[in-house]
């Protein structure tokens, strides 16, 4: 196979948006993917004439093409190409009209991340094959039917039969000398395949009316020894010389391969291939019958999305395979909770929706997402994995939280989300202000996206204090958003937003560079070398080029590694004792130093402790607030200072800001500590002036 064969096409125009698409296939631990980036609509409808593409990632909005008709112009020049198509919120209905008009799927640029794309991508590569296989099929299956010929039988004008060919043996089980003389409609049973219903005889109508007259789509014939036939015919009055109808003949051939090939393609058309659940299409279409149902009927019905908890985790250590057999284990447990009359869909990635089609009173809804949290609680047992899954769920009910499929979609997302947050494994009905969140949240995601570009992004750094010296010991880079409209964000109000959407990669690798580029900065200008921390996050510690990153931007700012230190929080660490143990040695073999940030909060075992490679502990700033006035959390805070002494860590204590808490600090000999007794975080000239003076102000 040619190499460009065998390429995912990107068709973009906008640089930036292939580039982090580019990335995250690069990323993708199902790949990589050979990519290729074309800007424009007429270059990619050259590029496709050359040869073929795995898949092709469209944007409809191009330098020289808008809309739905760019889609249209490229799927007419090659409809054979797999195209998925990116778009934004404000275009959706767009992406929806193309998915009418023959694209695979629609992908929401703001939700875009290496799991979920390569995840698609692999979806659509496995769909088309299944639609090859399935049109050969059909071609072979049309070659063997031309090839065996009509079925022919003739009556006498009595409607007793006077003759049938070899075709017509087989087909309905008679031979000629057996048949010949008896009643048509003995020898030739018809029924209606959908009712089961017997069908009028099509001789006596091709007699009466004197003309040709077909039968019913849906004809099933009985051959005599009880196998059913799906056929096609029609059939014809016979005349005499004198135009006199003597009887009638029937031409008629098996159609059961072409319609059992119709029924699959419609199968495939509507159903998820890896659950075989009803697909997106599928569900919209039940939904929205059921919604008139209820319309008309005056009742509830109750829609519940269903996200699986942390499943990344496991595609990304067990591999894809063992995820998606997964995903059929917890389709079929979702299908043994509902009534046949429900619902169950696969929305694609781990995303499920159910839909109760007629609930007395919420609560019932209510009844049915908790037999689903635990028949999904219990293990499965998947390649000798035995493994335990949780879920969120959403749930909107008709017609208090919607009164169309879109709406209540729509909420029973921002109530699973809400679930989410709720600590998940656990279900959320619908409210209004969750729906103001997600609005919210769409709109940080957006600002997100060109916030780099735009260079939004500004650090604050604060003070680290020794406390017998008073003397600065080092900086903590803290990023700020100043936002166009909102003024100045802080991290609470867009980073876990940023870690959900993927965006925290590149912000993240940001944030590190320009730190060290401000330390060596500040070094040019004659001040005294102090160590920067930047603090790095979960999912930016999880990836695969979080070491080389560093390495290269150390290299890049020509600044020692001594002066810069890694602030990691505790959560982080006890995710997984065994990676992290390696990351944390590749950082310490490199010279960077390693805190571990809200020490206390996470649950951290003694022994890993002692095993991890790091040099500072830094105490939560809740404890410290609290200390003075709660005796548990002033218990706490020796026990860290204790600990982290015994261990030869440093400590350092964050969210200093009265003189009691100081003094507590040191007389447990507590080494160093920051907060607004001191400093609050200022901006990098500010900082500057304060380091000049050799000690905070």
């Amino acid at each position: 196979m040619d190499k460009q064969d065998d390429c995912v096409l990107i068709i973009e125009s906008d640089p930036d948006a292939a580039a982090f698409i580019s990335a995250a296939l690069v990323d993708a631990k199902d790949g990589p993917f050979i990519v290729e980036w074309i800007t424009t609509l007429q270059d990619g409808i050259e590029r496709l004439k050359k040869g073929k593409a795995k898949a092709v990632l469209l944007n409809m909005f191009l330098s020289d093409s808008k809309g739905i008709e760019t889609f249209n112009k490229l799927y007419a020049s090659n409809s054979q190409v797999s195209i998925l198509v990116l778009s934004d919120q404000e275009h959706e209905e767009v992406a929806k009209l193309a998915i009418q008009s023959g694209a695979q799927d629609y992908l929401l640029t703001g939700f875009i991340d290496a799991h979920s794309l390569s995840r698609a991508i692999r979806n659509v590569m496995a769909r088309q094959v299944v639609e090859d296989e399935l049109f050969l099929e059909k071609e072979r299956a049309q070659v063997t039917l031309n090839s065996i010929g009509d079925a022919v039988i003739s009556t006498d004008i009595n409607g007793n039969i006077t003759y049938l060919n070899m075709v017509a043996e087989h087909m309905t089980g008679w031979s000629q000398n057996e048949a010949v003389g008896q009643p048509f409609t003995k020898v030739f049973q018809l029924i209606d395949g959908l009712t089961r219903e017997p069908l009028p005889n099509p001789m006596d109508s091709a007699v009466q009316k004197n003309k040709t007259v077909g039968i019913d789509i849906d004809s099933v014939l009985i051959r005599r020894d009880g196998v059913e036939t799906s056929i096609e015919d029609s059939a014809a009055p016979i005349r005499d010389r004198g135009g006199r109808v003597i009887g009638a003949v029937i031409v008629f051939h098996d159609v059961s391969a072409i319609r059992l090939m119709a029924l699959k393609m419609s199968h495939q058309a509507q159903h998820d291939f890896l659950t075989d659940l009803p697909n997106r299409s599928l569900l919209n279409d039940r939904l929205t019958q059921a919604i008139s149902q209820a319309h008309r009927s005056q009742k509830q019905l109750a829609v519940l999305f269903i996200d699986l908890d942390h499943f990344k985790n496991i595609n990304d250590s067990l591999g894809h395979l063992t995820g998606d057999k997964l995903l059929q284990s917890v389709a079929q447990r979702l299908t043994a909770c509902v009534r046949s009359s429900d619902t169950v869909s696969r929305q694609g990635g781990d995303e499920f929706i159910v839909l109760l089609a007629d609930v007395d009173h919420p609560s019932a809804a209510g009844y049915s997402a908790s037999k689903i949290l635990a028949a999904l609680l219990e293990q499965h047992n998947i390649d000798q994995h035995e493994l335990n899954v949780t879920m969120s769920i959403g749930i909107s009910i008709f017609p208090d939280d919607g009164e169309d499929a879109d709406t209540l979609l729509k909420n029973a997302d921002a109530a699973m989300y809400h679930a989410k947050e709720q600590g998940r494994n656990n279900y959320q009905f619908f409210k209004q202000e969750m729906n103001d969140k997600v609005v919210e949240r769409l709109s940080v995601e957006n600002g997100l996206r060109q916030a780099l570009a735009r260079q939004e992004f500004i650090l604050h750094f604060q003070p680290k204090i020794h406390f017998k010296t008073g003397l600065i010991t080092g900086a903590e880079a803290l990023i700020r958003w100043q936002h166009p409209d909102r003024g100045l964000l802080h991290p609470q109000q867009f980073i876990k937003i940023a870690e959900d959407s993927g965006f925290i990669i590149p912000i993240g690798q940001w944030m590190l560079k320009t730190a060290c580029q401000q330390a060596k900065d500040w070094q040019h200008e004659g001040l005294r070398p102090i160590p920067v921390s930047v603090n790095i996050s979960a999912v930016e510690f999880r990836h695969d080029g979080l070491v080389n990153n560093i390495r290269n931007t150390l290299a890049e700012t020509e600044i020692e590694a001594k002066y810069l230190e890694i602030e990691l929080t505790e959560s982080t660490l006890v995710q997984d004792a065994k990676s992290t143990m390696i990351t944390l040695h590749a950082l310490k073999a490199i010279g960077v130093k390693i805190a571990i940030d809200d020490f206390g909060t996470g649950y951290s075992s003694l022994s890993n402790l002692r095993q991890f490679p790091i040099d500072t502990l830094k105490i939560d700033q809740s404890f410290v607030r609290d200390m003075i006035n709660d005796d548990d959390d002033a218990l706490i805070v020796s026990a860290i200072i204790g600990l982290g002494n015994n261990l030869n860590f440093k400590v350092s204590a964050e969210g200093v800001e009265t003189q009691k808490q100081l003094a507590f600090l040191q007389a447990e000999r507590c080494e160093e500590g920051q907060g607004y007794y001191f400093n609050p975080p200022v901006d990098a000239v500010a900082f500057a002036t304060l380091l000049g003076t050799n000690h905070a102000a």
